[in-house]
């Protein structure tokens, strides 16, 4: 079945009106059974948050990897275990009243959209798709079945950055006509895409992990279980691992929708790994937020931001450069909020550039600081203001506590006890507005002009990188 058969058979839902999700028929002291796919890595960590809540049964664990299973399922031993999602949800449909889906980024798309012709709400990581036809695809599904859906940009439910949305909302620095954004990971590649072939360790089943994409020889140390965000076939490279998560504030703040023009200024591509570096700018369409129009500077990549006169900070010093952290996956998947010295920008971040000042926003666990003609302004009263207004609470700098809230509200959701924040209405905008730049990748230096409502670039040659055809597997 090729990708278009298989969005095709997705759309082929039932129109009548339903209540969100099937779980409302669960009633106020039923559990939750939930099925994960993709237990290794952030799927274990997905996991762990999920089952946490004392309202979750989990009945059913997938993934490719062996090893993987088999330390989720000690930890849930009731659970039914499977190597292949297909199997998984045909077997234990009824059994199963949400799907978290925890895989590689280009199999986000393939097990969501299964789980939502079967009407099951979905928590899927992000990025949200692999490509933009999957997360439009996906954002039509979840409204024709009216389900709970929410991606996994767990930071999205942080008190900080609830706080930075209302701030900007509330008019703190004015209309804001630039956004810079940026991280120093680099998940790239400029080497030859590897020769020969390896053995398949015996605890993975490889034709189950390239899943719908195309079939290639395995490798070792070039896809499982770390390494696949830096290739295109499979990854979204930096802007979307980190991206997502930084995008994701200004993004909201400003109710921006999806840009009117991309260019990506970062090395020639070569067909098989993403640039190490890159500086992608966004131009956006105003909104009540932002000047008649806003633009947006992504940087990733070693030694990243690089200086500009709106990123410096009150008591900057001269220096030889920005310190350059590893390369390692351990780095990349770091939650280490990175907290900056005196003058010093954080590893990671967004500064706002209002009418009426500068807003920093570190990522993550970090107030957010004004800045007037080159000095901090002393916001508390502001922040004591919107913190009662919104009822955002005391700050708690514990990821651990502070971590499963985005899931557990997911599962709230699913329960009939509120709403999702970053529901898949949202994440599929998002999410297109991460790949676009992602796209622009391939065409370095070149500005692309995105029609929306056509849901096609001007620049024709760029429109064959949206999706691509489902292998049969």
């Amino acid at each position: 079945m090729n990708k278009r058969e298989f969005l095709k058979s997705a759309a082929a839902v039932s129109s009548f009106a339903l209540l969100p999700n099937a779980t409302w028929a669960l009633g106020p002291n039923k559990k939750l059974r939930t099925a994960h796919i993709g237990v290794g890595n952030m799927g274990a960590a997905d996991l762990e948050a999920i089952s946490s809540h004392k309202s979750v049964d989990v009945v059913a664990l997938c993934d490719v990897d062996s090893i993987n299973l088999a330390k989720a399922h000690k930890l849930h031993p009731g659970a039914r275990v499977f190597f292949d999602y297909r199997t998984m949800l045909e077997e234990m449909g009824e059994q199963i009243d949400a799907v978290i889906v925890s895989t590689p980024d280009h199999t986000h798309a393939p097990a969501s959209i299964m789980a939502m012709e079967m009407d099951k709400p979905v928590y899927c990581q992000k990025p949200l798709t692999h490509y933009v036809e999957e997360s439009r695809k996906m954002n039509q599904l979840a409204k024709e079945k009216n389900l709970v859906t929410q991606m996994g940009i767990q930071v999205h439910s942080f008190y900080d950055y609830r706080l930075a949305t209302h701030l900007i909302q509330s008019g703190i620095i004015g209309k804001v006509h630039t956004v810079h954004a940026w991280s120093p990971k680099s998940w790239g590649y400029n080497g030859p895409e590897p020769e020969g072939e390896d053995p398949v360790p015996p605890q993975l089943d490889w034709n189950l992990w390239l899943g719908t994409s195309k079939k290639r020889p395995y490798k070792e140390g070039y896809y499982h279980p770390g390494n696949w965000r830096k290739l295109l076939d499979y990854g979204c490279g930096t802007l979307g691992d980190m991206g997502v998560h930084i995008f994701d504030t200004p993004y909201n703040a400003l109710n921006l929708d999806v840009p009117l023009t991309i260019k990506n200024e970062c090395r020639e591509p070569n067909g098989f790994g993403y640039p190490e570096n890159n500086t992608v700018t966004y131009e956006f369409p105003g909104t009540e937020y932002t000047t008649k129009n806003l633009k947006w500077i992504w940087y990733d990549g070693p030694g990243m931001p690089p200086a500009h006169e709106d990123l410096i900070l009150p008591g900057a010093k001269p220096t030889a450069g920005k310190k350059q952290k590893s390369d390692s996956v351990e780095d990349k998947i770091s939650l280490d909020a990175g907290v900056a010295g005196e003058g010093q920008l954080p590893d990671q971040g967004a500064m706002f550039i209002g009418k009426k000042g500068r807003l920093l926003l570190p990522h993550f666990m970090q107030l957010p600081k004004k800045i007037v003609r080159g000095k901090y302004v002393d916001i508390s009263d502001e922040i004591a203001e919107v913190s009662q207004k919104f009822g955002l609470g005391e700050p708690v700098r514990n990821y651990e506590s502070e971590g499963p809230k985005h899931y557990h509200q997911f599962v709230d959701a699913c329960l009939g006890k509120g709403e999702t924040s970053a529901p898949f209405s949202y994440a599929s905008r998002l999410t297109e507005t991460i790949l676009l730049g992602v796209i622009a990748g391939r065409f370095p230096n070149q500005t692309l002009h995105w029609d929306a409502e056509a849901a096609k670039f001007s620049e024709e040659e760029a429109n064959q990188y949206l999706g691509d055809e489902y292998r049969d597997f």
